[in-house]
């Protein structure tokens, strides 16, 4: 995980927390107050997102205590793709150049350029370096990519 994806995740849990979870239990002291539970869809509705925040919780801490932070900036530059670089691809058919962040499963984000280690162009990257060109068999078919730049942002 970056550590970008680290803080986002803490902020998550943060306002988990401090204000989700607060809120709730007073809706369901709220919904309490109106007398019988058994046919009070306030109280219900408020019960099931308890439950969703509190599995959201869990789900988070969890990942974090299993995570891996790590910080790109601090590695020296070798001009060779690693977990965390930013590349810059140039496809070789359209002339077209895309950035594109290499993080973790969970801060993988598409239209933010962040993606997944585990996607076929990630995979088709990692350990080259700048000015190979790079076959990335995609649904659509094999598109060729040369890699511009990698830099540790």
């Amino acid at each position: 995980m970056t550590v970008a994806g680290a803080e986002r995740l803490r902020a998550e849990l943060n306002e988990l927390k401090s204000e989700r979870r607060p809120r709730i239990i007073q809706a369901i002291a709220d919904a309490r107050e109106h007398g019988d539970l058994r046919e009070n869809a306030e109280y219900h509705a408020a019960r099931e997102q308890q439950s969703f925040c509190e599995g959201r919780i869990k789900e988070i801490e969890g990942k974090l205590a299993d995570a891996e932070v790590i910080d790109v900036g601090a590695i020296p530059p070798t001009g060779r793709v690693i977990f965390g670089t930013t590349v810059t691809l140039l496809n070789l058919e359209t002339d077209a150049s895309v950035v594109y962040q290499i993080v973790g499963e969970d801060e993988a984000d598409v239209r933010a350029g962040r993606i997944s280690v585990g996607s076929p162009i990630a995979r088709a990257i990692m350990g080259k370096e700048v000015g190979d060109e790079i076959v990335v068999k995609a649904p659509a078919g094999d598109i060729e990519y040369e890699i511009e730049a990698v830099e540790h942002l």
